[in-house]
């Protein structure tokens, strides 16, 4: 860490702030994060760059980081939020494409899959109405496809026919990095590369030709404010360790 001793940041703290950054600039939205990482992403971005952020419980409660109460959020408002564009959410994926397209529904044809997972369920509207971005603990070529066995969430390719005025996917945020579709065809892009992390390690870990620029950064670290944070407040436990090798 600059102006102090160095200390050693794990990757699971990496992947935090990369969530976190996610939410960098949404302003007065609401964040609705899925998994653990996400989750203590959204609650960092609220306590330090994104004051405005809005959390929920996931029923009918906004709360403050620490999980305390700080406002009703009724149905009706939590869908008007859904439905125009003004909350960010990340998702998982059980297999996701080059161009943003997101399965958690089955392996195999839909008909008759090799595997059910856990359905469609809010996906479509997700990506439909929503800035979106995803968080993939494990990045292997079993999650990153040429082509999803069943599109649940949309990309790039298939948006613009389903008149998705608020489709965005900002980032995907995985154990090896950080990847995003600014590229001039939006396919994916590696962004940033977690330290420790090589391109041939995306590369091979990827099942599909992946657009990597000639110099890719490496993922942020945390501050020192940050660090304390993730640490002291938001996660004293360490079960971010448990989600994330390395």
């Amino acid at each position: 860490m600059a102006g102090g001793t160095e200390v050693t940041v794990s990757r699971a703290e990496y992947c935090v702030v990369a969530c976190a950054e996610a939410w960098r600039g949404d302003g007065e939205v609401l964040a609705s994060p899925m998994g653990l990482i996400p989750s203590l992403g959204a609650r960092l971005a609220r306590l330090t760059f994104s004051p405005d952020l809005l959390l929920t419980d996931g029923e009918a409660m906004l709360v403050r980081p620490d999980g305390t109460v700080e406002g009703w959020l009724p149905y009706r408002r939590h869908l008007a939020l859904v439905t125009g564009g003004r909350r960010h959410v990340m998702m998982g994926a059980s297999q996701i494409d080059r161009y943003g397209n997101q399965n958690i529904s089955c392996v195999g044809d839909w008909s008759r899959p090799t595997r059910q997972l856990l359905g469609v369920r809010g996906a479509p509207v997700n990506t439909l109405n929503n800035p979106t971005s995803y968080w993939i603990p494990r990045h292997s070529p079993r999650v990153f496809v040429e082509r999803v066995d069943m599109v649940c969430g949309l990309g790039y390719d298939r948006a613009e026919a389903a008149g998705a005025a608020y489709h965005r996917i900002r980032r995907v945020v995985t154990d090896l990095g950080v990847l995003d579709f600014a590229t001039p065809d939006r396919s994916m892009r590696l962004a940033s590369l977690h330290p420790g992390v090589t391109v041939e390690e995306v590369v091979q870990a990827t099942g599909f030709a992946l657009d990597v620029p000639d110099d890719v950064p490496y993922t942020r670290e945390p501050t020192a404010e940050e660090l304390t944070l993730i640490r002291e407040v938001l996660d004293p436990g360490r079960t971010r360790e448990r989600e994330v090798r390395g």
